[in-house]
């Protein structure tokens, strides 16, 4: 697994997700300051939560057409570098407009992750160990977000909010060069070993007869439109925790900046757990029920867990003390991000390797529609309600309404008789 090359992808595709949820958490950690600063509302605050999203789901379709035409390595090489300058010139916000504009650019330049970091792995790895590769890879996302309380918490105290957008900036570019430097797009065409065992594939009718279908194909297939859809109730319970959740513990549950810092640490420890070990959960599956198909596996973990995470996140919003607001929260990440790896290998398992990028950024794009629509409704339902509890609720059912529609119409894509 971490042989011929192999290690160094997944050590920098893992320091690319904690940069990039370090950035990304760094402005809900941030909310308050400059919500202050700037006197925004909470409906702005939500648009402002949302605007991140419009960038970031066109750019997620972009970026992986862009992996499959111009290679994952240089996607996200430019991604990196403009996400990274985004992220830093928040600093220079001077109001509502201002934070929503740079909010988009930012969104658009960190759109590619997942697919570049999809197509990265179909690349270097045999299917068997995709889903676990994901998963590992990933995991850096929630553990961006843990550490990003306490930094941004301590740095926006100690030297003004500002300043730690400058410094993740600086991080990400460090990042970048490495990448460059050392990461290669594909295995050497020497290593004949590697390559056989990457195009050697577990028993999966649904790659071999799909190889020469066109993109479009796909898009008319309802295991891609129904595994986007619970990818989008996925996206819609992670950008309400991501964006609101510490919102929530400062304005509901009193408590001060530095106590929300230290405790929103504890759903992201939870869920880079779950996102650590949910790929290898799901290829686990896939070798214990490898009779009943691919699909039938990931289908197992992915409603099973989904309906957990939408169960904790729904009874977290009808509790009436913080730490079981808390524990109810973390569970849901945890539950939500043993599911993160799957959405993935679902598309990695169904999808010939030409069209991985493509078809793997319109799921991506429609989940992340629930990245623009949530944050702006929770911040309205707030607005209006004066409490959290239905916003609590409303994720915990769309979680549950989406793992139904996995069950009933996520089926393996059968190629058309010509």
């Amino acid at each position: 697994m971490f042989s011929n090359g192999r290690g160094i992808v997944i050590i920098l595709l893992f320091l690319a997700g904690v940069v990039n949820y370090l950035d990304r958490s760094a402005l809900s950690i941030a909310a308050p300051f400059i919500h202050n600063e700037l006197s925004l509302s909470a409906t702005q605050m939500g648009i402002v939560f949302s605007s991140f999203s419009i960038g970031y789901a066109l750019f997620n379709f972009i970026g992986g057409m862009a992996a499959d035409r111009y290679g994952a390595k240089l996607t996200l090489f430019f991604a990196m570098i403009v996400w990274s300058v985004f992220s830093g010139a928040l600093a220079l916000a001077i109001g509502f407009v201002s934070v929503a504009v740079i909010r988009i650019l930012f969104g658009m330049g960190e759109g590619p992750l997942s697919t570049t970091t999809n197509k990265m792995v179909n690349n270097w790895f045999p299917p068997n160990q995709r889903a676990s590769i994901v998963g590992l890879t990933s995991s850096g996302q929630p553990l961006g977000g843990a550490i990003a309380g306490p930094i941004v918490g301590f740095i926006s105290i100690s030297y003004g909010w500002r300043i730690s957008f400058i410094i993740i900036m600086l991080i990400g570019i460090v990042w970048s060069v490495l990448w460059w430097k050392l990461v290669k797009e594909k295995p050497e065409s020497s290593s004949v070993q590697m390559k056989e065992e990457i195009a050697s594939t577990v028993e999966n009718p649904c790659i071999e007869t799909a190889r020469k279908l066109q993109f479009t194909f796909y898009l008319k297939q309802k295991t891609i439109l129904f595994t986007a859809f619970a990818f989008f109730s996925y996206i819609y319970i992670l950008f309400f925790f991501l964006t609101w959740f510490p919102s929530y513990l400062v304005d509901v549950r009193g408590l001060s900046i530095e106590e929300m810092s230290i405790i929103t640490v504890i759903p992201w420890i939870l869920g880079f757990i779950g996102l650590a070990i949910g790929g290898f959960v799901s290829d686990f599956s896939l070798k214990k029920f490898i009779k009943k198909g691919a699909l039938f596996s990931r289908k197992l973990v992915l409603v099973t867990c989904l309906l957990l995470s939408a169960i904790c996140i729904g009874l977290a919003g009808l509790v009436t003390t913080t730490t079981s607001a808390v524990i109810l929260v973390a569970l849901s990440v945890f539950f939500l991000y043993l599911t993160g790896a799957i959405y993935w290998a679902i598309i990695n398992d169904v999808v010939d390797q030409s069209n991985v990028g493509s078809v793997g950024g319109f799921m991506h794009f429609v989940a992340n529609i629930a990245g623009i629509i949530g944050p702006v409704l929770t911040g309205y339902i707030v607005d209006t309600s004066g409490t959290y509890t239905a916003a609590f609720l409303l994720a915990g059912g769309l979680a549950v309404f989406a793992s139904l529609a996995v069950i009933f119409f996520v089926h393996p894509i059968i190629k058309p008789i010509h």
